[in-house]
């Protein structure tokens, strides 16, 4: 299981001296442009883009404008490189959205370790997605772009929007569930289950109900709510939290709750 084990944030820099980390450091650069200086070779970046540096690579970064970025240091994240290299965010930015929570989150401490994990998880998801040659067609990335900004609207009637496509319905959710082993409906949900658990490991610090967590999930019915929940991880949203709960506890009394740098 990956970890986030550093989060920092450049305001508007031109220099960064020459360093190396024992970890994977990922730059995602916010604003600006510039140059990451290796032993043999400089990776232009600029708005959008995450540099990847893999652990014991010396470098420096070098702006003639200035930049500002969030840089984050990740334990075992499995990355397939051996080579620094440069990918860009997609067009809704989501990499962005993870980054500025990862790094929120981590600047305010205590924070349980199962979160900074799991935004750890979904950060080296999406660059991998960013990696890889576009998988899914044009209807079904837009299709799933519709679902992921439109998830938390309870009002959202997926088939209404479906139905709006000029496609047939039946035929985009056999294509969808193809591309992406889930139907249009289960995709839906599965997206809100998920916000579900990062929120229930948050639930205490911002004092939020089983109740407005499915709100915020974009389920009206709390009942509805609960019964998806367990069918899908096998406990309910209350026993699910009491677990996260005794298990932050059990973490501090290990005195393992503080990240290591």
């Amino acid at each position: 299981m990956s970890q986030i084990i550093y989060a920092g944030k450049h305001s508007i820099t031109y220099t960064v001296s020459r360093h190396a980390h024992s970890s994977w450091e990922l730059i995602y650069c916010t604003s600006g442009s510039g140059y990451v200086v290796f032993d043999s070779q400089r990776l232009f970046y600029q708005a959008g883009d995450i540099v990847i540096i893999p652990p014991y690579t010396a470098h420096s970064n070098e702006s003639e404008n200035g930049f500002t970025n969030i840089h984050l240091n990740f334990s075992d994240p499995s990355f397939n490189l051996k080579e620094p290299a440069v990918l860009k965010d997609n067009a809704s930015h989501f990499i962005l959205d993870a980054f500025s929570a990862a790094f929120y989150y981590f600047s305010n401490q205590p924070v349980p370790a199962i979160l900074m994990s799991s935004y750890a998880d979904l950060i080296i998801n999406l660059v991998y997605s960013c990696m890889e040659a576009p998988k899914y067609s044009a209807v079904v990335i837009e299709i799933e772009n519709s679902i992921i900004a439109n998830y938390p609207d309870e009002s959202f009637e997926l088939d209404k929007y479906l139905q709006s496509l000029p496609f047939n319905y039946d035929y985009l959710r056999k294509l969808f569930r193809r591309e992406t082993g889930m139907t249009p409906h289960q995709y839906l949900n599965d997206i809100r289950l998920q916000t579900a658990v990062k929120t229930l490991a948050i639930a205490d610090i911002y004092g939020v109900n089983i109740t407005e967590i499915s709100h915020m999930c974009g389920i009206s019915d709390p009942l509805y709510f609960s019964r998806m929940f367990r069918r899908k991880y096998g406990m309910s949203p209350t026993k699910y939290h009491e677990m996260l709960i005794s298990h932050s506890a059990e973490e501090k009394n290990a005195d393992n709750i503080k990240i290591q740098l």
